[in-house]
């Protein structure tokens, strides 16, 4: 790959530099003139009315590139969430160190799509994931395919195939919608593991030809860095493929993965890479909230709202290790590097308590996205170089109200000593509250993220960070310049290895020798793919063929088994990919990725099968063409 620091890349982290502490000092912190009380004239003003801020909005306008991108996601977060929060914790004229600095604010739109292309304006996790992983629509419970189901690539995969380091943390299963929608394409958002798969998203399971659970496809992509909950969809076992009949925790294993459960195990971990790519599962399923408090009274056929009380510390929490915070330090060390990366952080549970109305849940994990954010902002301060985004997927229920509702009511005691009413009333008591379709809150800063003022739509988000980070999003020319080495002669039985250099855009490779021998699926590491091949008894000429898993990118070269092999320089043919008006795919393939919105050649499965009947080719055949 290309040196990522190019010099408007240089410029851009010199003049980010010059500017990050004086932009967020001046967004943050102007503070009245006096310490007046709220009820004076200008007593509750946020600011400082003698300056002009047209200079620090002008401060605050960086262009880009960017060298890196870190992406905050509070699900469910929307405006009436964050001000429940700090109300709470903060008070009415308090400011959220993290969530309220940014200098760049505006609002999306999130809505999804119906299967027949129109308008969905309830969207949920999954398909408002996919929108800004992806930069299309889709329908609600997807992750990253299109309304034809058709995958399309994320930030997380571009950023992998343009040389870029990836992290991926949520507080929810690892698997969930938010976290999910970077490292799988499935049509239902439920899919974890093999079994799930096998029972909910049969053509998708690996058996039948399909890209496999979305644990499966996230150990395809190898992330550098995963740290979540999770971990109980990795003891199910694989249905097919290599590692057939092995659970999951056991093929990460065999592939490398650096695997921790604890917060000592974490710290212990000192370097991550696609080599070792660290998988932290921390939990089964979801993290422990940070608080609870008062469960939320059913007024709907009248009563007596209960006296406001506080939100308290869950003893079930986990360790001051594993905080979101923690977890997003931890993730920025291991990423860090000269080409830049790309993380993913989630604030998976303010929806989930939401969900259940549990007032006290929501604002905790609120309040743990926010020092997270704070991490972040931090890291973009010191470097100069990075752009921190922080946004939600999708509004939900939770209200601030003047009196109790003929629905749920939470009563709170504020940090002011207040009384706050939380009312939850899009679903009666014992059900689901549902999310709303108002548009949410989106804050920037660093390099390019200007592109977040006014009103955008979620799948915005996902070209000011491409274009932020300057990625090339055709994905099949990231790997169009492979080279393939291998002997020219060799012995009978004799053991020797092919090596493919430059599959960028790949994250699996396939083989066959001659007519007959699969020679199976390999991992593609930093662009290299190295596989071990024992010659036939028989001799002859025969034709080594290696294919790229995702891109369909083909290279071929010619291996002689000799009685007497002469010691000649192995053999580099140029790559070959699909020729103009094909689609470059054995059966069960979908063809070639060439940019997001074009079809998807997540072949992995489907070329397995087809690998078995392929002759000899044609030594250096070139197939060029974009499906």
């Amino acid at each position: 790959m290309p040196p990522r620091t190019s010099p408007n890349r240089a410029r851009a982290a010199w003049s980010a530099v010059a500017v990050a502490t004086l932009a967020l000092g001046s967004f943050s912190f102007a503070l009245p003139a006096s310490a007046a009380t709220i009820t004076e004239n200008g007593g509750a003003a946020r600011l400082d009315h003698d300056e002009d801020r047209n200079e620090a909005i002008r401060e605050a306008l960086v262009d880009g590139p960017a060298k890196n991108v870190i992406l905050l996601i509070g699900d469910g977060m929307g405006d009436s969430e964050i001000t429940v929060a700090r109300n709470y914790a903060e008070g009415a004229g308090g400011t959220f160190a993290g969530i309220d600095t940014l200098p760049l604010t505006g609002q999306y739109v999130h809505w999804a799509v119906n299967p027949d292309g129109t308008p969905n304006y309830a969207s949920e996790s999954a398909s408002t994931a996919s929108a800004w992983s992806t930069g299309t629509k889709t329908v609600n419970g997807r992750l990253s395919v299109d309304v034809d189901n058709t995958p399309q690539a994320t930030l997380l995969e571009l950023a992998k195939a343009n040389g870029m380091k990836t992290g991926n943390v949520s507080t929810s299963e690892i698997q969930d919608a938010t976290p999910g929608a970077e490292v799988a394409h499935i049509s239902a958002r439920g899919c974890y593991g093999p079994v799930q798969t096998t029972a909910n998203c049969t053509s998708e399971a690996l058996q039948n030809g399909g890209l496999g659970s979305i644990s499966e496809q996230l150990l395809n992509v190898r992330p550098d860095v995963t740290l979540g909950g999770g971990s109980a969809s990795f003891t199910q076992t694989a249905q097919a493929g290599p590692w057939e009949g092995e659970t999951l925790f056991a093929q990460a294993e065999d592939r490398g993965y650096q695997l921790v459960d604890d917060a000592e195990s974490l710290g212990a971990v000192t370097e991550a890479s696609a080599e070792q790519p660290l998988l932290g599962l921390f939990t089964e399923g979801n993290f422990p909230v940070r608080w609870n408090g008062p469960a939320a009274v059913d007024l709907t056929a009248g009563g007596t709202l209960p006296p406001a009380a506080a939100c308290t510390e869950n003893p079930a929490r986990l360790e001051t290790g594993l905080s979101l915070a923690s977890l997003t330090t931890k993730a920025i060390d291991l990423l860090d590097n000269e080409d830049g990366f790309f993380l993913q952080v989630e604030g998976a549970s303010i929806d989930k308590q939401d969900h259940a109305a549990n007032a006290c849940g929501q604002i905790g994990e609120t309040v743990d996205l926010d020092e997270a954010v704070q991490v972040a902002l931090e890291f973009a301060k010191e470097q100069g170089d990075t752009m921190v985004v922080v946004t939600a997927d999708h509004a939900h229920t939770s209200q601030i109200v003047g009196s109790a509702i003929p629905g749920l009511n939470t009563h709170l005691l504020t940090s002011e000593g207040q009384p706050m009413i939380v009312g939850y009333g899009t679903s009666a008591a014992g059900g689901s509250q549902q999310h709303t379709g108002s548009q949410v809150r989106i804050a920037g800063y660093g390099p390019g993220a200007s592109n977040v003022i006014g009103l955008t739509d979620q799948t915005d988000l996902f070209f000011t960070s491409a274009n932020a980070l300057e990625l090339e999003r055709d994905l099949q020319s990231l790997s169009a310049d492979a080279t393939i080495s291998a002997p020219a002669e060799v012995a009978p039985g004799a053991e020797f290895t092919v090596t493919v250099s430059g599959l960028d855009a790949d994250w699996q490779a396939l083989g066959s020798f001659g007519t007959d021998t699969d020679l199976g699926q390999v991992d593609v590491i930093d662009g290299t793919a190295v596989f071990t091949v024992t010659a036939p008894e028989d001799l002859g000429d025969y034709t080594v063929t290696i294919t790229g898993a995702q891109t369909d990118v083909e290279l071929s070269a010619e291996v002689t088994v000799a009685a007497n092999p002469a010691p000649v320089p192995t053999s580099s043919p140029s790559p070959s990919v699909a020729p103009a008006g094909t689609d470059g795919s054995g059966s069960g393939s979908n063809g070639a990725l060439a940019v997001t919105g074009a079809t998807a050649p997540w072949a992995l499965a489907g070329i397995a099968g087809t690998m078995l009947a392929i002759g000899a080719y044609a030594v250096y055949r070139r197939r060029r063409g974009i499906a």
